[in-house]
């Protein structure tokens, strides 16, 4: 019963809802925003006969090929699998942080602790969306190279629904997870950035400093500068992993591009991704914060229950 009475006070909560609501709308509006460089970096991780070039050119190269559609191929799937990851994560770490830091003060170790636990409940629920996302993405996508092209997997996904069901029809329920386990040690990107993030926002409580959308897209973007360039070389295992169903493991995957191409190649796509992923954290905590603080506002609800 007492157990119970905590899950209803603290967990399964509006101030719980308002945070998991806010940060989905706050990260599909930030991928909405800078998304055709999220392709970009998509390709550059995939393609391993693809040169790499500035963003600015690879950007003009897409245009030039594939037109503006080119641009946002595979958006919609990817905002539906977003909205969805984000909802998990935020409601799973302000959740958490509400049950266990009850009448406690916040610590950057505990913080850490529950985004790390947010991350994997996360990767367990939402991969097979991401597996499909990566696949869908790539469709009709234009390699530099015609022998690169033709062993492209050629994927044809009407929609992420129907790409969950043709994936586990052709490859099996194993396909589905085919990431799974970088992605779970890659919880410790939004991990270091959450805690980071926190950590930055009481200093500048603690130092008087008001929280505008200034201030929050700043702190945004240095957290996950952070925690990008910490965890780049397994982001990159991550995708390739996805779009190929790989077989080999983690580890494997990781000697064989440095031993075809260089320790560099870990770091392949590291500039388009870093402008890419602190651009868009960096929106999506601003949209965030400013979501948040409207909505309890409005409804006159406690956001430091959260």
């Amino acid at each position: 019963m007492a157990v119970s009475k905590i899950l209803m006070d603290h967990l399964f909560t509006y101030e719980t809802l308002v945070h998991a609501v806010s940060g989905a709308a706050g990260a599909t509006v930030a991928m909405t925003v800078f998304y055709p460089l999220d392709t970009i970096r998509s390709r550059l991780q995939v393609e391993e006969g693809r040169q790499s070039k500035s963003t600015v050119e690879m950007l003009r190269d897409l245009m030039d090929s594939e037109g503006f559609e080119g641009m946002y191929c595979g958006l919609s799937p990817v905002l539906q699998s977003l909205w969805c990851s984000n909802f998990v994560y935020f409601y799973s770490f302000h959740g958490l942080r509400a049950v266990l830091s009850a009448g406690r003060k916040h610590s950057a170790g505990r913080d850490l602790m529950l985004a790390s636990v947010a991350g994997v409940i996360n990767v367990l629920l939402t991969t097979p969306m991401w597996v499909v996302n990566t696949r869908m993405k790539m469709q009709g996508a234009k390699s530099q190279h015609e022998a690169h092209q033709q062993a492209l997997p050629a994927y044809k996904y009407k929609n992420i629904v129907d790409g969950l069901v043709t994936l586990y029809r052709e490859e099996g329920a194993s396909a589905l997870w085919s990431s799974a386990l970088p992605s779970i040690i890659l919880v410790s990107n939004p991990s270091i950035q959450f805690m980071v993030y926190e950590a930055l926002k009481r200093r500048c409580e603690a130092l008087g400093i008001t929280l505008s959308a200034g201030t929050a897209f700043s702190i945004g973007a240095i957290s996950k500068c952070i925690a990008t360039v910490l965890t780049y070389p397994l982001q990159l295992v991550q995708s390739k992993m996805r779009y190929n169903n790989d077989k080999r493991s983690m580890f494997a995957v990781m000697v064989y591009i440095v031993r075809n191409f260089g320790a560099a190649g870990l770091f392949k796509g590291l500039e388009s991704k870093l402008l890419q992923t602190v651009l868009t954290a960096a929106l999506m905590f601003m949209a965030y914060e400013k979501i948040s603080s409207l909505v309890f506002k409005l409804m006159r609800l406690d956001k430091t229950k959260g």
